[in-house]
């Protein structure tokens, strides 16, 4: 079922044996970006009115439910049979079913492991790359500030407990620059939809991290944008960095005052930083 409203359209894909639900912002003629949020986030934490903005910009614009979350396809609750390189494949997939050679691939927090397979492993689908709020995940890289709430695992037969649960991680992670109507709000609608959210929250962590079959971060070609949070409390700076340091000619672009998530005071930067990134680098 395809459903057109203001610009945006909502389709269901069949891609590899499983579904996928996309929705696309802006004209299909405009460079393709396609966004892929961190472990158990479904398409809703890329903000429509960010996709909208984006779209304004000149960019066709791709948000989508990963497996195990949102409306795409659910696996059994912590045995999901599948590792990160399978989400990469995902993502080509989705790429094809959609009619686009390559795209601008942004991925966010551990979706940066599926970005990098996708760019080391399938460099022809991919015109540029920015990670936001990831990691190389090196030895000797800083854990989690002890700042951080130790929040425990939710009752899943109590929807409450866990609207309260992901309400308080994302406040946890937000280094001070938290809206708790608009987290609400989101934690709220993501349940609503949801085919099995205690997968959502869980599966993701239980998946196969595999890697590149090509090579690691030095063998990417394509530009690389990274940005970064100085006040990320889960992914310090210095995990920032070394992404940058890992990737010959990678351009770092630190928010000051930024947590783990990209929250709305920082989405004009994004945005104009993301515009730039994928001026000159194709992308159709």
């Amino acid at each position: 079922m395809v459903v057109h409203s203001y610009g945006r359209t909502m389709t269901t894909y069949a891609v590899n044996d499983i579904e996928l639900d996309a929705e696309t912002y802006g004209d299909p003629a405009d460079p393709a970006v396609l966004l892929i949020h961190g472990a158990g986030a479904s398409m809703l934490w890329w903000d429509a009115r960010l996709c909208t903005e984006l779209a304004a910009r000149g960019r066709f614009v791709i948000r989508y439910d990963q497996r195990d979350t949102g409306r795409s396809t659910s696996f059994p609750t912590g045995e999901p049979g599948y590792a990160m390189s399978d989400l990469a494949t995902d993502a080509a997939g989705l790429l094809d079913a959609l009619g686009i050679d390559r795209a601008h691939v942004v991925a966010q927090s551990m979706s940066g492991g599926t970005a990098l397979i996708l760019g080391v492993d399938h460099p022809s689908r991919v015109a540029s790359l920015t990670f936001v709020s990831t990691s190389t995940g090196d030895d000797g890289l800083p854990p989690p500030s002890a700042d951080m709430p130790r929040l425990g695992w939710p009752d899943f037969a109590d929807q409450a407990a866990v609207e309260e649960y992901v309400v308080r991680s994302i406040e946890a992670e937000a280094a001070g620059d938290f809206d708790e109507t608009e987290a609400r709000a989101l934690v709220r609608d993501d349940m609503a939809r949801a085919r099995n959210y205690e997968a959502s929250l869980t599966n993701h962590f239980a998946m196969t991290f595999d890697g590149p079959k090509n090579g690691g971060f030095g063998d990417l070609s394509m530009p690389v944008l990274v940005l970064h949070g100085d006040a990320d409390p889960l992914l310090p700076l210095p995990h920032g960095e070394s992404v940058r340091d890992a990737v010959p000619g990678a351009r770092l672009v630190i928010l000051p005052g930024m947590g783990h998530g990209l929250s709305a005071p920082y989405w004009n930067t994004f945005v104009d930083e993301l515009v730039e990134h994928t001026a000159h680098a194709g992308g159709r």
